[in-house]
């Protein structure tokens, strides 16, 4: 599976997903674009952004566009917070559709 982790994430992230191809907004160089450009450029290129935004969802149409959203809820963005979070993401990335959105964590 192709996963963009948005810029409110740390990079660090990225070694969680094993056996996932995993790019990042800041490594792509589209730091501070806004959402609905970011989900246009991840469009074919990526099947899902993992992200902690969570107005995307009131912002957006999601259900135009093919990417798969994932809502990370967590305390803050550091990793002592995201890494419990990893196995429900890994389980929820096996059941996800285009265009949908899912909430991970509490």
């Amino acid at each position: 599976m192709r996963i963009l982790l948005d810029e409110n994430l740390p990079a660090d992230l990225a070694a969680e997903f094993a056996g996932h191809e995993v790019a990042t907004v800041t490594r792509l160089g589209w730091q501070g674009i806004k959402n609905r450009e970011l989900l246009r450029r991840a469009q074919g290129r990526f099947d899902v952004l993992v992200t902690m935004d969570r107005n995307l969802e009131f912002q957006q149409n999601i259900a135009g566009f093919e990417v798969t959203i994932l809502v990370l809820l967590a305390p803050s963005n550091r990793m002592v917070h995201l890494r419990p979070l990893v196995p429900a993401i890994l389980t929820t990335l096996k059941t996800v559709r285009p265009g949908e959105l899912r909430r991970v964590g509490a």
